[in-house]
């Protein structure tokens, strides 16, 4: 168990200590509770951070449970199963997908004031969440980094269940995750301290980090 997402990025630094001060590194961290421990990495491997934004898209009645995700280049990816399994409407998909993109922009322009994300052509990228459950935001956020022209990507991650975290290996160049129980419930189960991370924290991590690096 972590103590909190700050102690989990620090961990999880010292798996990824071979990818220390490469060259064309960058840290994308998934807002907002992967930003804490992306910007723990980031400060470890001495390598710049940004956010990659993703949005889960929730089944209805109980937003937690995903059944897709969108990410900020519009790319999506839809967990087929339990669609078609629970009959969720094409038009409920829609709007969700609409009402994401929308969250998206928001938080675009409070993140990065506007600035999109930059060109990652060539580069190795180590990305970052503070655990996934069924995986749906973590594999979006993949999809789209695979249309881009990367040299390696690398998923780092605290905790995950056993299928999902084999799933995630077999979509990326290296997966390091923590911890993977096979009687995982929910990420929040293992840290003790597990607060929801505000807007407000995640500009000054993103802040502190730039500072560091210039």
């Amino acid at each position: 168990m972590f103590h909190d997402r700050e102690e989990a990025g620090r961990i999880l630094a010292r798996s990824l200590s071979a990818y220390r001060g490469r060259a064309g590194l960058l840290v994308l961290a998934l807002p907002r509770g992967g930003v804490v421990a992306g910007y723990a990495v980031a400060q470890e491997l001495q390598a710049p951070l940004d956010v990659l934004i993703v949005r889960k898209i929730g089944f209805p009645g109980q937003p937690e449970l995903a059944i897709g995700a969108v990410a900020e280049t519009g790319t999506v990816v839809l967990n087929r199963d339990i669609i078609a399994g629970h009959s969720v409407s094409g038009r409920y998909i829609e709007a969700e997908i609409e009402r994401q993109k929308e969250e998206i922009v928001r938080r675009a322009g409070l993140y990065r004031g506007g600035r999109t994300l930059g060109s990652m052509k060539g580069r190795t990228i180590v990305l970052v969440d503070d655990g996934v459950a069924t995986g749906a935001t973590m594999k979006a956020a993949i999809a789209m980094l695979q249309r881009e022209e990367i040299r390696k990507l690398v998923v780092g991650l605290p905790v995950a269940p056993q299928e999902t975290a084999a799933e995630l290996d077999r979509m990326v160049d290296e997966l390091i995750c923590l911890e993977t129980p096979r009687d995982f419930t929910a990420v929040g189960e293992y840290y003790r301290n597990f607060n929801q991370t505000t807007d407000r924290e995640v500009v000054e991590l993103l802040h502190a980090a730039e500072k560091k690096a210039a």
